[in-house]
């Protein structure tokens, strides 16, 4: 049995909180909604208000740390999965998501945590035409992108842990599907650019191996190998779903982008549910 840590049960920690505990880990497991506190703990997680921000806003109150302190105390393995939640008109001037990563790294560093999986995004590579591994230098070009690339950095180089990160491309799951979004629209971009998913069970299981086989200190893209074109995929997907068929405009700008799944693959020895998908 393992005692782990999970920084954000919300779409992803949740349910991955709930399969660790049934493969008999006990499990740690944050909110930043009190209303949320009852829902962990009626599923088996030892539940904490945990709420990062700047340290003159919270960091410095003695009741803050000490939850923190407790919400890592005695565990091995910390998740990270907390989204930057950065929109496009987001104040630049503060890297607001790297500095809660700063702030809770005191902790970390105090606590008994030697293992940490950092939650970040294939956003870091931007739209590049190129089939993407691992090597593939990121160039980020969203704000977002850029704080989870400076925050994979910080959590990488720092010596008093070992560090995973795991790139995750478009989220999906039963609940979670972007045709709701794009259905019924027009003019839609990029009709031929391939897809780039992952289903939230393939999420767990993948976290769930990098932990058993112990693959620390490793960089994971974890997208399904399953590509074909935005507009075959969306468009199939709205007619199975009984939705108004998206748009997509040939015109307007194709990026060719690729997220290889081989290290996942190879590496981890990792089959896809592609029946999901």
């Amino acid at each position: 049995m393992k005692k782990i840590s999970i920084l954000g049960c919300g779409w992803l920690g949740l349910p991955l909180a709930k399969k660790l505990i049934e493969k008999g880990n006990s499990v740690n497991g944050s909110t930043t909604s009190e209303n949320k506190l009852s829902i962990l703990k009626d599923n088996g997680i030892n539940p904490f208000l945990v709420i990062l921000s700047r340290v003159e806003d919270t960091l410095e109150s003695e009741s803050v740390s000490e939850t923190i302190n407790d919400f890592l105390a005695e565990s091995e393995i910390l998740i990270i999965d907390i989204p930057p939640k950065l929109r496009a008109n987001t104040d630049t001037s503060r890297k607001v998501f790297v500095e809660k990563i700063e702030n809770l790294i005191p902790f970390i560093e105090k606590s008994t945590i030697k293992k940490v999986l950092f939650v970040s995004s294939t956003s870091v590579y931007g739209d590049q035409n190129d089939l993407i591994t691992e090597e593939t230098n990121p160039n980020p070009e969203t704000e977002s992108g850029k704080q989870l690339l400076l925050a994979e950095s910080i959590l990488q180089k720092n010596q008093n842990f070992e560090t995973t990160i795991l790139r995750f491309g478009g989220l999906i799951g039963e609940d979670r599907h972007p045709v709701k979004f794009l259905a019924g629209k027009e003019n839609l971009e990029n009709p031929n650019a391939p897809i780039n998913l992952i289903h939230q069970n393939d999420c767990i299981g993948i976290i769930e191996e990098i932990i058993n086989q112990s693959k620390w200190n490793e960089v994971f893209n974890a997208v399904a190998p399953f590509h074909p074109s935005r507009e075959d995929y969306y468009t199939q997907k709205a007619k199975e779903q009984n939705l108004v068929l998206p748009k997509f405009n040939s015109q307007k700008s194709n990026i060719k982008k690729i997220i290889s799944s081989g290290k996942i693959e190879n590496v981890l020895n990792y089959e896809f549910e592609l029946s999901n998908y």
